[in-house]
């Protein structure tokens, strides 16, 4: 008999080993979530993924998912939290969805859709940040960097590599490239790189691709993101 948890008053089946979040997305319930990625270690520093196990909040993409525990997910409460961290990452940055190339393929774009997200609500920061287009075929524009460090686990975990590195805290949080000149041409980056494929945002662009796909028929301007990470699953 598997072992179960409830997650909205849905019995959801876990494994050993598993999380709520991947309990949950096994099952197709959508948790929403922008640092975490079932590829690498969970890394908990995005918040959105908050849910309400047995009377007390936690992260479910590091909390594991022990026999009988009750979720609750879909609340208001817990979205009117979600859409407020996803507001402050929008005014934080500068993330111009209009102007932007990766709008309609953009996590952030598509969590914030999700959550009913009209308006950044908060005063803009417009905060000076560089980008980066020493690379010949990589472009980093910090600008649209939501320090999930996907970019920085993906390149250590499965490039080999650590090109990636965060230096700083809270508002002087800076994404930071190591080679000795700090710029991404001087890296051993690849196009094909796992870090540049797993970015949720425009902070790492693939050169040569603009438009190629236009606005309008990219990914989530089709389907929502809970369909697209849980394969359509129920609620």
């Amino acid at each position: 008999m598997s072992k179960t948890i409830t997650i909205d008053g849905l019995t959801v089946p876990f494994r050993d080993g598993q999380t709520i979040m991947d309990a949950a997305l096994a099952s197709g319930v959508y948790i929403p979530h922008l640092c975490h990625n079932p590829e690498f270690k969970p890394h908990g520093s995005c918040k959105l993924c908050t849910v309400n196990v047995n009377g007390r909040n936690a992260a479910s993409c590091t909390m594991p998912a022990t026999e009988g525990l009750q979720v609750l997910n879909d609340t208001a409460e817990l979205n009117d939290e979600r859409r407020a961290l996803v507001q402050m990452l929008f005014v934080e940055g500068n993330h111009l969805c209009p102007s932007c190339e990766k709008s309609g393929n953009c996590q952030l774009q598509a969590v914030a859709y999700y959550l009913e997200m009209m308006s950044p609500h908060y005063n803009h920061f417009y905060p000076t940040r560089e980008v980066d287009a020493s690379h010949p075929g990589i472009l980093l524009d910090r600008n649209r960097c939501i320090y999930c460090e996907l970019c920085v686990r993906a390149s250590r975990d499965a490039d080999g590599k650590n090109v990636f590195g965060l230096t700083g805290r809270g508002m002087a949080t800076t994404l930071i490239v190591n080679s000795a000149s700090g710029r991404l041409g001087d890296t051993t980056l690849a196009v094909t790189d796992k870090a540049v494929q797993v970015c949720p945002t425009g902070a790492l662009m693939k050169k040569g691709l603009a438009y190629t796909v236009p606005i309008g028929r990219r990914i989530f301007d089709h389907h929502s993101i809970k369909d697209v990470q849980t394969g359509g699953g129920h609620e």
